[in-house]
């Protein structure tokens, strides 16, 4: 079976791949979809520097005709899933999805979801009528690189999908019309934390070469002007921010520990197994975190200290560091705490 780590390795790097895209290659792509779809090779095939300019451009075209995205990519699809559910069965099949796309599929829906939703906020200003139009447009297009996660179950299937794989080994998204197929650049930046949420804090998390982009922390979508203040950022600074979640933002990228020594803040408990402190918010839950002292030293004799976060209800340190083992207080018997 073609779920292997290797598979799935290969169309993880395709959805994340960044730099210039091999136009040669990709175009040859383009074709070879068409004609699988029995469709003539449109008569141009035009490349846009990212979603945003694509979108742009095709609002603008006379000429391009009607949408083939279904007999390019729907149909073709939709028979091949049909084909290998039929050839494997529905545990078969199951157990293929499993282990090629399932793995690749929440995070790549995600980025496609937010790249659409970037490009009607910015495209779209004037009114719910032009931002229903370029919802419109957006749904003609084939996600390329970001279309990795049902392709790396079809992968070595078959020929039915080898123009679409094409495409997507070579470039972003695209938009197959009768007359004109537009072709995105892939991104030149991509940045993702360890779960695969968009995550940067010093600059866009995704971004295309004509300064189209995404600016997130872990994978929050935050404004860019406001990570540009993240550098000099204060305690008096956070607590003025009227926003909750981008107050959660700036603490967590300044640092629970920093913001607690600098706003003077005192412990509300003290026991055994640490000291629990509260940061009040206006118009938001409390910040509780328990700090603990790791009783197995370091290599150099000193103790590391720990920071844990805990639910606003919590009112002792051995409550909160009950909970983060899944325990009542009550239950909390440590023997050797480390």
């Amino acid at each position: 079976m073609n779920g292997t780590p290797t598979t799935v390795d290969k169309w993880r790097a395709v959805a994340a791949a960044t730099g210039a895209a091999d136009r040669a290659a990709a175009e040859a792509g383009v074709r070879l979809a068409y004609a699988t779809a029995g469709l003539a090779a449109p008569e141009r095939i035009v490349w846009a520097a990212s979603p945003r300019a694509a979108v742009a451009l095709l609002r603008g075209l006379t000429d391009a005709g009607a949408s083939v995205r279904d007999e390019v990519r729907t149909r073709p699809w939709a028979e091949e899933r049909r084909r290998v559910h039929d050839e494997l069965g529905p545990r078969g099949w199951t157990a293929l999805w499993s282990s090629t796309g399932a793995p690749l599929w929440d995070t790549t829906r995600a980025l496609a979801d937010r790249i659409r939703a970037a490009v009607v906020d910015e495209l779209g200003p004037s009114g719910e009528d032009e931002a229903a139009a370029l919802r419109l447009v957006l749904l003609d297009a084939v996600l390329g690189q970001h279309d990795a996660a049902w392709l790396a179950a079809f992968d070595g299937r078959g020929e039915r999908l080898a123009g679409l794989t094409a495409v997507a080994e070579n470039a972003g998204w695209w938009w197959p019309y009768e007359k004109v197929a537009v072709v995105c650049e892939r991104p030149v930046e991509l940045h993702r934390d360890e779960a695969g949420r968009l995550d940067r804090g010093d600059g866009p998390a995704l971004a295309y070469g004509d300064g189209f982009a995404l600016h997130a922390w872990r994978g929050m979508a935050v404004p860019a002007e406001f990570l540009a203040e993240l550098g000099g950022l204060t305690p008096e600074r956070i607590r003025s921010e009227e926003n909750a979640e981008l107050r959660r933002v700036m603490l967590e990228f300044y640092g629970y520990e920093r913001y607690l020594a600098e706003s003077g803040a005192q412990p509300v408990a003290r026991d055994e197994t640490g000291v629990l402190w509260r940061i009040e918010l206006v118009d938001d839950e409390d910040v509780v975190m328990v700090e603990v002292v790791n009783a197995t030293p370091e290599p150099d004799g000193t103790f590391r200290t720990y920071w844990l976060r805990v639910p606003p209800r919590t009112r002792t340190a051995r409550e909160g560091v009950a909970w983060t083992f899944g325990l009542a207080e009550s239950a909390y018997e440590p023997l050797v705490q480390t």
